[in-house]
C-alpha cells in the first residue's frame, strides 16, 4: 500500500456481530414499521383492457422505444378531447 493512502477498516466485520433481531426490542420495531410494497397508488387508477390495433399502428409506437402505451393513451385522450368538444351527430340508421 502506498503510504498517501490510509486503511480503510470495514465498520463490521464479523456476521456474529449482527444484531438479534428476535429480541424483544428488535420486535416491536419490527412490527411497528410500516410495510410498503410496489409503487404508491394513483388518486385515479388505470383500467386494464385488451384492443385489436394494426401492426402498422402499433410498429410506430413501439419505435418511440419505452412509453409506448402511454403514448398511445396521450393519443387516445388527444382524440377523445378534441370529439368531446365538438357538438355530438347522430349515426345514421
Amino acid at each position: 500500500m502506498r503510504a498517501n493512502k490510509k486503511s480503510t477498516k470495514p465498520v463490521w466485520s464479523d456476521p456474529d456481530d449482527a444484531p438479534d433481531l428476535s429480541a424483544p426490542a428488535w420486535k416491536a420495531k419490527l412490527a411497528a414499521a410500516p410495510v410498503k410494497r410496489g409503487r404508491p397508488k394513483a388518486v385515479e387508477t388505470k383500467l386494464s383492457t385488451t384492443i385489436r390495433i394494426d401492426r402498422d399502428v402499433l410498429s410506430a409506437f413501439k419505435k418511440g422505444g419505452p412509453g409506448w402505451q402511454t403514448r398511445i393513451n396521450a393519443a387516445l385522450r388527444d382524440w377523445a378531447s378534441k370529439r368531446s368538444s365538438r357538438p355530438k351527430r347522430r349515426l345514421s340508421k
